[in-house]
């Protein structure tokens, strides 16, 4: 690969230990030899605005000149008017996304100066204006579009298997480019430069970490590495390549990034991610270097978290980079298992030597082998000083047991937070996670307690075991629950699903949604959704009982049984099946009450992480439909949001 740096060319990747083609064989040599300050960045200035006191620039630079094809990006920088030698934000946008100016000028309000860089190509401002050139190279989300692996294509840099063909180098080096652009520019101080990202922005976010100029960073689920590699217990799991995949493993899997990121690292995430599993996070969070970081998960969330969790993110940038807030130390868990009555207990120390008040302590526990289709549940908390503990008995001897603790402080000052989110104090850290499995279960004298419940939720504590999308969004709420894959709540045989509901207004059609097989491709059956609709002519208070027979996918393939069940949604009709429910939902969230199981009878369920008699299915064709699937949901929610 060589870099055009007016007359001079550069052959990067030149390290001693790489082989006789001069391929890079590992993370540290892929990085090498690049100099992200070598090449002029040629920057464009297209457009400049100054609104409340924030100067915003639609800008574009140069990446870099590959074989003679010279890349560029556009981004939006902006920071407050007449600000020199500001803390400095670089943000990398996700899958499906773009640039944000709404990001910017909020990190600018704030007191930073900051830079969103474009990497995927869409329009960010006017639609003529000079945008993100990858200059025919395979790369973001118009043709030629992203290109994963290492292996030459049409478009790549190289014509043999080598790191740089991957995309994920480039959009790396686009962010490492920011910095550079970062550095230049006197509202900037270059010694207080960080780095977030989300999704994909994530994994670029970790990719882009071992850079020595970083002060702080924060990837959002993505950038956990191991996607490559099974779900301990559960064969078949990891994500499939078939050519060049140990160069790929060894050179572009983020695994190999956490080890030499040297900055401090938050990472924010979301128990139930399809992107980063949490697991895999831990896995990786445990091969940083000894140092300050931080977790923040949002409990039974999908690549989505709350406000409280997104606050951690904007309290760690202000305190490593800022220096004016004093951010707590992660929360110190443990799982003590040989107890003298046979149940598992967490023991949570938080820290409690700072000026935040303590709101309030979590556990989490839960049993599934997969983190995406896991219910997480809370167990009671009681205090003894400065110890938290809490009982989380285990319902199968033969399954492991997952616990993990969040503690949330209020910092007394509500700050205004980017579009989606609303004002608040709340800061929520997770404490390390911890994960027993059965040998060990059973080693210890563990004893299998509980019963098999009909009554899945009560709402005595509100909607605390859901995920709750689109809240101040009448018609496109969205409300979810792993509950029903759990092993007490999964549903009898022959059961019905009864529920009371009470509308605000009459017509209303809404969608009782059960997920089956959601993410498991790999045991060979395909992942379906079976929904009912429920008309609610008139307002007011409706007792509602679906039989199994009643929740049909879109082909009309009928429901046999809840075995396989991942998840519970309710939400409009409209938006599940639009060609039968014409009207969207116009009146208020409605009121549930008392969701249960009625008749059936229980019976043992078969293990959902193993293949059973289910013809076999293309797995990756199946996982790659599902994770395209959770992209487009995802992008299409965060644009509701910000309505």
């Amino acid at each position: 690969m060589k870099f055009y740096l007016g007359c001079v060319c550069l052959l990067v990747a030149a390290s001693a230990n790489l082989t006789a083609q001069g391929v890079p064989q590992t993370f540290a040599e892929t990085w090498a030899d690049y100099d992200p300050r070598a090449e002029p960045l040629e920057v464009e200035v297209i457009r400049e605005v100054t609104d409340e006191k924030i100067v915003l620039r639609t800008v574009r630079y140069v990446v870099g000149t590959f074989e003679g094809r010279k890349t560029r990006v556009a981004a939006f920088y902006g920071f407050p008017e007449n600000g020199k030698n500001l803390p400095a934000i670089v943000q990398v946008h996700g899958g499906g996304q773009f640039a944000r100016k709404e990001l910017v000028r909020f990190w600018a309000s704030r007191g930073y100066a900051a830079i969103a860089v474009n990497w995927g190509e869409k329009v960010i401002d006017q639609a003529d204006d000079p945008n993100t050139d990858w200059a025919g190279i395979p790369a973001g989300f118009l043709d030629p579009k992203h290109h994963n692996a290492v292996t030459p294509g049409e478009g790549t840099i190289h014509d043999v298997p080598h790191p740089w063909n991957s995309s994920w180098i480039l959009y790396s080096a686009a962010a490492r480019r920011a910095i550079t652009f970062l550095e230049k520019q006197p509202e900037a101080d270059d010694e207080r430069v960080g780095l977030h990202g989300h999704s994909m922005g994530g994994r670029i976010t970790m990719l882009t970490a071992n850079d020595p100029r970083l002060k702080a960073v924060s990837p959002s689920v993505g950038g956990s590495g191991f996607l490559y590699t099974d779900i301990v217990g559960i064969p078949g799991s990891a994500r499939r390549m078939t050519e060049d995949r140990n160069l790929y493993l060894a050179t572009i899997d983020c695994a190999h990034a956490w080890p030499l990121t040297k900055c401090p690292v938050l990472f924010l995430g979301a128990t139930n991610d399809f992107n980063s599993p949490m697991e895999f996070v831990t896995r990786g969070f445990s091969q940083l270097p000894d140092g300050t970081h931080a977790m923040s998960f949002t409990p039974h969330m999908n690549h989505r978290f709350t406000v409280d969790n997104y606050m951690a993110r904007v309290r760690w940038f202000d305190a490593h980079l800022r220096g004016d807030f004093e951010f707590p130390k992660m929360p110190l868990g443990q799982l003590e298992i040989k107890t003298e009555d046979g149940i598992p207990r967490f023991h949570v120390r938080p820290d409690l030597s700072g000026p935040h008040k303590l709101k309030k302590v979590t556990v989490f526990y839960g049993y599934d082998r997969d983190p995406r289709a896991r219910f997480w549940r809370s167990a009671e908390v009681t205090r003894e000083g400065d110890i938290f503990r809490a009982d989380c008995p285990v319902i199968e001897i033969n399954e492991p047991l997952f616990v993990f603790a969040n503690v949330t402080y209020d910092t007394g000052e509500p700050i205004p937070m980017p579009p989606g989110y609303s004002d608040s104090s709340l800061l929520t850290l997770t404490s390390n996670c911890r994960t027993v499995y059965p040998e060990n279960l059973a080693a210890a004298g563990v004893k299998p307690v509980g019963e098999r419940q009909r009554l899945i939720e009560d709402f005595e504590n509100g909607w605390e075991d859901w995920s709750l999308v689109g809240t101040n969004h009448r018609a496109h709420w969205n409300y979810e629950t792993h509950k029903v894959n759990d092993p007490a709540f999964v549903g009898p045989r022959g059961a019905s699903l009864a529920f009371e509901i009470e509308t605000e207004g009459p017509n209303e059609t809404l969608a009782v949604v059960l997920d089956v097989d959601r993410w498991r491709g790999y045991t060979g059956r395909k992942p379906r959704q079976f929904v009912a609709l429920v008309e609610l002519e008139k307002a007011g208070s409706h007792a509602v009982e679906l039989p199994i027979e009643k929740f049909k996918t879109a082909e009309g393939e009928v429901l046999e049984n809840y075995d396989f069940v991942t998840s519970l949604i309710l939400t409009p009709g409209q938006k599940l099946r639009p060609e039968a429910v014409k009207s969207e939902w116009q009146s208020a969230i409605p009121v549930f009450k008392n969701i249960r199981w009625v008749g059936g009878e229980f019976a043992d369920r078969p293990r959902p992480y193993l293949k059973s008699g289910a013809s076999v299915i293309d797995a990756d064709v199946a996982f790659r439909e599902a994770f395209d699937a959770a992209v487009v949901e995802s992008v299409k929610r965060e644009e509701q949001d910000r309505k």
